[in-house]
């Protein structure tokens, strides 16, 4: 079991059952021909998974006083977009996975093709949510959101993140192409959800950078722990196949700097992404959790 810090895993509890209940809401399964879809939405969108990202959004906005029902919105965006990439990443053309989260991906499930179109409407509802007023009064708001959300999970970003880890089974990487890879793939949407809140409360992009030191450092973290998972994880417990970039020959942080000091640099990188919060008070605190937990997790 992974050894979450005290105060975080009701929360963590909380936004599970939280946004199941939104995935369940959008994703009702229509009486038509569309309903293959929406099941493998659903199949892929509901039950299991930490909900990091949206927790993240919701303590971000925590240190701004912003409505939790508007940051459980654009938190819900973000997991659509992380489940939509985790659909494609199973997929033969890319990482060609049977299991996710301790159930068959949705390819296997279901088809390819359906899974190609899960991924591409969960995507685009992704978009749907923050384009509406609920999420904020502000269409300016609004907009910036949808402008950094889509920078995050473009060739910019976590997108442009997965093509570099794809021509990775062909070449030799370093460390710092290493670094720039996962910034990318990972770093990139955690650094929109730590941001979220203070774009919610209109905080002027000058004034987060702390915020993005915070997330850049908190991304690379959670990578070296995926990455020592991937050596030393139980693949019971992780729900998914592991040892994966070690059979395709993919250089990690873990193959670049052993074990050890991989250990060292995640356990670095998170007091790093909490000296980052020294601004804040106890708002901040689940921020701070969150870190702790990056490296403290077993799946």
């Amino acid at each position: 079991m992974s050894v979450i810090p005290f105060g975080l895993k009701p929360r963590l509890e909380r936004m599970a059952k939280d946004i199941d209940i939104l995935f369940d809401t959008w994703l009702k399964v229509p009486s038509d021909s569309r309903a293959r879809l929406y099941e493998a939405m659903r199949h892929a969108a509901i039950g299991g998974g930490k909900r990091l990202r949206p927790m993240l959004v919701v303590a971000s906005s925590e240190l701004f006083n912003v409505d939790r029902d508007r940051a459980m919105r654009v938190g819900f965006a973000v997991e659509c977009i992380h489940v939509y990439s985790l659909i494609h990443d199973d997929l033969p053309c890319m990482d060609d996975d049977d299991l996710r989260r301790g159930r068959p991906t949705v390819h296997k499930a279901f088809d390819e093709a359906t899974a190609v179109l899960a991924g591409d409407c969960l995507l685009a509802l992704a978009f749907e949510i923050l384009g509406e007023e609920a999420t904020h009064p502000d269409a300016f708001v609004r907009a910036e959101l949808m402008a950094e959300l889509a920078r995050a999970s473009g060739p910019s970003g976590m997108g442009g993140g997965q093509m570099m880890d794809l021509a990775a089974e062909h070449q030799e990487l370093d460390l710092p192409a290493v670094t720039r890879l996962q910034h990318l793939k990972t770093g990139a949407l955690f650094a929109f959800c730590v941001e979220a809140g203070a774009i919610m409360a209109r905080v002027p992009a000058e004034h987060r950078t702390h915020l993005r030191g915070y997330a850049r450092d908190l991304g690379l973290a959670f990578q070296i722990a995926d990455d020592l998972l991937d050596v030393e994880g139980d693949e019971e417990e992780a729900g998914k196949r592991l040892g994966k970039d070690a059979e395709a020959g993919k250089a990690t942080f873990v193959s670049l700097l052993g074990v050890d000091r991989a250990r060292q640099q995640a356990d670095m990188l998170v007091q790093q992404a909490i000296d980052h919060l020294q601004s804040f008070g106890k708002e901040a605190d689940t921020l701070r959790a969150i870190a702790r937990f990056t490296i403290e997790r077993t799946h």
